[in-house]
């Protein structure tokens, strides 16, 4: 099925999981806006975009964590005439780290973007898909969101509430032809674990999936209409424990796989 004519905006855009789901929509037909805070990047990819696949790119340079981002950006489109059909929300980072000992600063600019702006975004952008009777919304969640997470735990916790309210508006919009998804990954090879300050925890010691793989996983599994998307046999079977087994086992396991590995 191509999607040619419709635009798909995708945000965080100029790396890891963002990026190789803007080939996989633009792949499919759809034109692109990018978002992120790297305009250079942005454009260097837009210019692959344009020549693989002859799709209309439009960059937009936004720092999603500050408060009035998100309206900016919807601003813009309207200015620009442009209907957004599909809203990929993958602008986000983590802490790592005692809860009582990150910076406030740092966890309110986490909550602003992976919650707020998240919101603010599908908010702005669902009305007008349930107007035309057709749209996708697809939520980077975590496996993270399944369970307490000790010294990544405000971080988890934004990812629980992506995953909790895309699962409440998919049945929201059941049968409306518009699709909301959340996709889970877990641990994967891109710049997360730098941002987060937690490249040395135990975690990244185990199965680690590429984030080519998790795009397409997860833009395959949108394309079908599910509603949550755990990439990989591993990530399936630890989000599936964390659900039968007793919470405080999981919240201890939870701080063992996030404490860095001694050496």
């Amino acid at each position: 099925m191509t999607h040619r004519g419709k635009t798909a905006l995708i945000t965080g855009a100029s790396g890891g999981i963002g990026y190789e789901l803007s080939k996989l929509f633009a792949a499919d037909g759809f034109n692109i806006v990018l978002v992120a805070r790297s305009e250079q990047k942005l454009t260097l990819l837009a210019e692959k975009l344009r020549e693989t696949h002859g799709v209309e790119v439009t960059v937009l340079a936004k720092d999603l964590s500050t408060p009035e981002a998100p309206r900016e950006l919807y601003t813009i489109l309207q200015e620009q005439s442009i209907t957004i059909d599909a809203l990929v929300n993958n602008a986000g980072f983590g802490t790592h780290g005692p809860f009582a000992e990150i910076a406030l600063e740092e966890e309110l600019n986490m909550l602003q973007l992976n919650v707020v702006a998240l919101t603010y975004l599908t908010k702005l952008f669902l009305p007008g898909m349930l107007q035309r009777n057709f749209g996708y919304i697809m939520n980077i969640a975590s496996t993270g969101a399944f369970q307490p997470c000790p010294l990544m735990g405000a971080y988890c916790a934004t990812k629980s509430y992506v995953l909790h309210l895309t699962e409440a508006i998919a049945e929201e919009v059941r049968g409306t032809g518009v699709i909301v998804n959340a996709l889970c990954p877990g641990a994967t090879r891109t710049g997360f674990q730098a941002r987060a300050d937690a490249e040395d925890i135990r975690l990244l010691h185990g199965p680690l999936m590429t984030a080519e793989k998790v795009a397409e996983m997860g833009y395959r599994g949108l394309m079908r209409g599910k509603r949550v998307v755990v990439p990989g046999l591993f990530n399936q079977a630890l989000a599936f424990s964390s659900r039968i087994t007793p919470r405080t086992i999981v919240t201890r396991i939870g701080r063992w796989i996030m404490e860095p590995v001694k050496r």
